[in-house]
């Protein structure tokens, strides 16, 4: 009889399954950049809110709203599971919304920012990995996904 993780929504085989399949390969990577995005994203957010919100207040604001989504996903990838990897989708397909968005307008209108957010400029000042990574999170968490019928 196999035992249940205390918190956990999934079980049986194909969940334990699909938890070891999220951070396998490219999971692994997706789960190390999500993290490093984490740290950068939080502590620029934490410094500038802390230091200097009332200069830039919608970037900030912005930027912490970017480490809260690279936090969830982190943590989502790494529960694993299919519950956690349909969230983390979800989140991957807001985080592009977030990104595309914030991008196109501070291309249209920069004079709506003071400073740049994580997400100015499609991530221009993170190598565009603010882009990039969302669309291999969606890549990777779709290819994941349970087999139909288990």
């Amino acid at each position: 009889m196999a035992t249940e993780l205390p918190g956990s929504t999934d079980s049986g085989p194909a969940a334990r399954s699909a938890d070891a399949r999220l951070i396998k390969g490219p999971g692994l990577l997706l789960v190390w950049l999500y993290g490093v995005m984490s740290v950068g994203a939080v502590s620029r957010s934490a410094y500038q809110i802390a230091t200097e919100f009332d200069r830039a207040p919608l970037a900030y604001t912005l930027s912490a709203v970017a480490a809260v989504v690279y936090v969830f996903i982190t943590y989502t990838v790494v529960r694993g599971g299919e519950t956690a990897r349909r969230i983390a989708l979800a989140c991957c397909a807001a985080e592009l919304v977030g990104v595309v968005s914030v991008g196109t307008w501070t291309l249209v209108e920069p004079s709506a920012f003071s400073d740049a957010t994580v997400w100015s400029t499609y991530g221009m000042d993170y190598l565009f990995i603010p882009v990039l990574l969302p669309v291999t999170g969606i890549l990777w968490l779709r290819r994941r996904a349970a087999p139909a019928g288990t």
